[in-house]
């Protein structure tokens, strides 16, 4: 039996998109098309891969494996491309990394200080939530994560969580609206009471600590905003919309942006998490953050 690589790619294209319609759509081509296509597929493979579902398709078990196994395939065929558009060009380092929703981006860019240093680097910065982008590093499709949580205890993963930072938390707020606040308001954490809040958005690890802080220190505050980016916060923050929290390392970032003052340190600590495959382990980037001690070496090495 010889796989048909195009009937393979229109069943892919069709579980992606949910439906045959759908999938048309984005092939350009008409339904009954594809849908011959596929029944192609699974007439030479011997097995049913879409079952109806309402308007649309749901993979079977045997749709499920093979699923898996196109999506691997047209991820190296994806990759492929990017490493031949390469040959003959200066070698090129490429490092993909996944960056879950609630993560402090002004952290991780401090972590990443080493990285950035290497010659004819390609970084390539992927965000999402936690558990798609660990299912993507479990695939080979990312090089590593750096996640305020390590990876689930999974051994079919197979994935190594390396905790590279632990930090304090810090509260910035906007010059002009602390300068509004009386001098009784202002000691912290008290005076964050009268201040507008903006915070990680729920469901990130550093919002539910933070919610639990807030009930111990019997502060009634009020959220006037809610982000999974830590950097577009503090943004926001500049515009005087509130006050926010960010780890001590992505804190050091923040000096370089004009009106912002520091109201209180909390004991609250955030710690981040470095995820990477067995096979991504030697990566020199991956080595860096690790190690970050060793730059000079790798980079002259």
């Amino acid at each position: 039996m010889n796989l048909n690589y195009r009937h393979l790619y229109y069943f892919w294209v069709v579980a992606r998109e949910g439906g045959f319609s759908k999938a048309a759509n984005r092939l350009d081509m008409a339904v009954q098309t594809v849908s011959a296509q596929v029944r192609e597929l699974e007439a030479s493979l011997g097995q049913q891969l879409l079952k109806p579902s309402g308007r649309g398709v749901v993979l079977s078990e045997a749709g499920q494996t093979a699923f898996r196994r196109a999506e691997e395939i047209f991820q190296l065929g994806s990759t492929l491309i990017e490493e031949l558009a390469l040959v003959g060009a200066q070698a090129v380092l490429r490092f993909s990394l996944g960056l879950p929703d609630g993560v402090s981006k002004l952290a991780v860019h401090r972590l990443l200080e080493p990285v950035l240093r290497l010659p004819n680097l390609r970084l390539l910065c992927h965000e999402g939530e936690f558990d798609p982008l660990i299912g993507e590093l479990a695939m080979h499709q990312l090089d590593a994560v750096i996640a305020n949580q390590p990876a689930p205890a999974n051994p079919n993963l197979r994935l190594f969580s390396h905790k590279i930072a632990s930090s304090h938390i810090h509260w910035y707020g906007p010059e002009a609206l602390l300068g509004k606040l009386r001098v009784a308001q202002r000691i912290f954490p008290d005076c964050l009471k009268h201040l507008p809040i903006l915070l990680p958005t729920t469901h990130t690890p550093l919002r539910h600590a933070l919610d639990r802080w807030f009930e111990a220190e019997h502060l009634h505050v009020h959220i006037s905003g809610e982000f999974e980016d830590s950097a577009l916060m503090s943004l926001f923050a500049m515009q005087g919309m509130g006050v926010f929290p960010v780890s001590a390392l992505g804190a050091e970032d923040l000096k370089s942006m004009p009106g912002l003052l520091c109201v209180g340190t909390t004991q609250l600590g955030e710690d981040l998490y470095l995820i990477n495959t067995r096979r991504a382990r030697q990566h020199p980037a991956v080595l860096l953050i690790l190690n970050p001690e060793e730059s000079a070496a790798i980079r002259h090495g």
